[in-house]
């Protein structure tokens, strides 16, 4: 997803919710920390979104059925917004106060609140989807994480299976 398409999802979902805050927590939160990105980044057709508290999922609900997959939104622009909620992503502690905003003039007025590079990576990891991998690697053999960093995030995610967490130690060495 290009920066504009970007800065369209944020403000389509703000204006969905309401807000003049939304959070991005899958990939395309790099545009919260990166000015140009890298082909594995711009691959996706779909932005993670998130009101910034949604515990029972019916705001991300209400994204989904509006700018969703499959919506005319997509259907008419070629990408779309994934509703999720804040829980989705296994996360390190701390990382709301790390949060990156994105806000440009395309977005309107609404700052789309963005995992930062380490804490985003940390989440993908985990989440371990062949995309996910490829994406961390990318952040990796492009310099734009510190592994110091990642080994001292993958301690704050608790709790976490000790597979899960090894495999992401691995790949982090």
């Amino acid at each position: 997803m290009k920066r504009k398409e970007f800065a369209h999802t944020v403000r389509a979902a703000g204006s969905i919710l309401g807000s003049d805050d939304v959070l991005v927590i899958g990939s395309q939160a790099v545009h919260g920390s990166l000015d140009h990105l890298f082909a594995e980044a711009e691959r996706s057709i779909e932005a993670d979104i998130s009101a910034l508290y949604d515990k029972d999922g019916t705001k991300a609900d209400l994204i989904d059925g509006s700018i969703g997959e499959l919506s005319s939104f997509q259907e008419t622009f070629g990408y779309y917004a994934q509703g999720v909620t804040p829980q989705t992503a296994i996360l390190p502690s701390g990382w709301r106060k790390r949060l990156v905003p994105f806000d440009t003039p395309e977005t309107k007025g609404v700052t789309a609140w963005c995992l930062e590079l380490h804490d985003l990576w940390i989440s993908k990891a985990v989440a371990c989807r062949p995309k996910d991998s490829e994406f961390c690697r990318a952040l990796l053999d492009r310099d734009l994480v510190d592994r110091k960093i990642l080994a001292t995030r993958l301690k704050q995610v608790r709790p976490l299976d000790s597979k899960i967490r090894a495999n992401v130690g691995t790949m982090i060495d």
